[in-house]
């Protein structure tokens, strides 16, 4: 990771960043936030103190003199995968601590708050500062992390349990067309002296081939008509990977569909609600969207192409997959220590998506901004948007 002389970090911003995360899970029930349904959804509470270890972890504990641990096995409960601080419970069986109880994790958070509050007031080298920005860019990814885990926790229980997020997209109602884009030799990557994860540098060339792309996202009324011409069920639009997966899981619809007698319908966080045609397609795997653009005729953008247009387009409704493997740039050098696992441990198997979505936090994207998940993985909000 690498911070660029960020300004000075207040314990007013601090605090600030931080309680938007307890924000988010007002109207929660306790027992709401244990609840770990599958093994990539962790429960609300975990969040609530992993990103609370990690100020702990790598500031209080290195930094703040004569600082006492909050809980000495805190460290092992909520340590996520940086092996180099030592063991931890394994992802799949955090849903399995019903101790600490939400109450204690919330008594912890105003703890670790308080000190490090306590820290930036006296003032803070740079050194340490730069911790702390990289600490609150890791909260504000797990803040959008738990709305996705909150929806999937909701969207998969019988009663479809509502909580009023202000988070809604908006209907694709520009006119569609595609913006054509030059051949020609390109940088690709972050430059400036603002915030960037590592794996937006290197700063480098390349070609690209002339291309168009769309202004606007794959809507619900488009897939629709790839279900209705049997999209689900022609193996030919599939990459084979994806063609198992659907296969193994019965796959024919985005999560979060159901059909009605006849009728589709979708959880939103606002209820169980009709499909609204004229919204952007949401919830799909890179797989559905590679066989969507195969269905139309068409194709994903790479990344590369979709940093050199995003400027040309609106974007920020939701991720948007690439046809790229997520993959180090040229000159990419991995930070040592444990903030060195952060990224480039994770470029393998991935696929990369681009832009932010309705669930990103404030000020939390860039045109450099490069996602990552799985390529079977449907629960983030992840959207289509074509090329040709």
């Amino acid at each position: 990771m690498q911070i660029k002389t960020p300004q000075t970090i207040t314990s007013k911003q601090f605090l600030e960043i931080r309680l938007q995360t307890e924000t988010i899970c007002n109207g929660l029930k306790p027992e709401d936030t244990a609840i770990q349904p599958i093994d990539y959804v962790s429960p609300p509470k975990w969040h609530l103190a992993h990103t609370t270890w990690f100020f702990e972890q790598f500031v209080l504990s290195e930094f703040k003199d004569n600082y006492k641990v909050f809980h000495p096995d805190f460290g092992y409960y909520f340590n996520s995968y940086y092996n180099s601080i030592g063991d931890r419970v394994v992802r799949a069986d955090r849903g399995l601590m019903t101790r600490p109880a939400l109450s204690e994790v919330l008594t912890y958070r105003a703890y670790v708050n308080t000190q490090l509050a306590q820290l930036l007031d006296k003032g803070v080298s740079k050194k340490i500062e730069r911790i702390i920005e990289i600490g609150l860019q890791h909260e504000q990814q797990h803040q959008e992390l738990l709305i996705y885990d909150i929806k999937y926790i909701f969207g998969h229980q019988p009663s479809f349990p509502q909580l009023e997020y202000h988070i809604n997209l908006i209907p694709e109602t520009d006119k569609h067309n595609f913006i054509k884009i030059a051949e020609g030799v390109y940088e690709i990557g972050h430059k400036g002296d603002n915030f960037c994860w590592d794996n937006e540098l290197g700063r480098h060339k390349t070609y690209i081939h002339n291309f168009e792309i769309s202004n606007r996202l794959v809507t619900n009324k488009e897939y629709i008509e790839f279900i209705d011409s049997g999209g689900y069920k022609d193996f030919n639009l599939w990459h084979a990977d994806g063609w198992d997966f659907i296969q193994k899981n019965n796959l024919t619809c985005p999560m979060y569909w159901h059909n009605v007698d006849g009728k589709w319908m979708y959880y939103t966080l606002q209820g169980f609600k009709d499909v609204d045609e004229n919204l952007p397609v949401n919830h799909v795997s890179f797989y559905e969207a590679f066989a969507f653009a195969q269905f139309k005729g068409m194709r994903l953008p790479t990344e590369f192409e979709w940093e050199v247009a995003a400027s040309q387009f609106n974007y920020g409704q939701l991720w948007e997959w690439t046809n790229s493997a997520y993959l180090p740039y040229p000159n990419y050098s991995k930070p040592d220590g444990a903030i060195g696992e952060y990224n480039g441990k994770f470029m393998i198997n991935t696929m990369v998506l681009r832009g932010s979505s309705v669930a990103t936090a404030h000020n939390h994207s860039r045109l450099t901004y490069r996602n990552f998940f799985n390529p079977e993985m449907r629960w983030q909000f992840s959207g289509i948007r074509l090329v040709k």
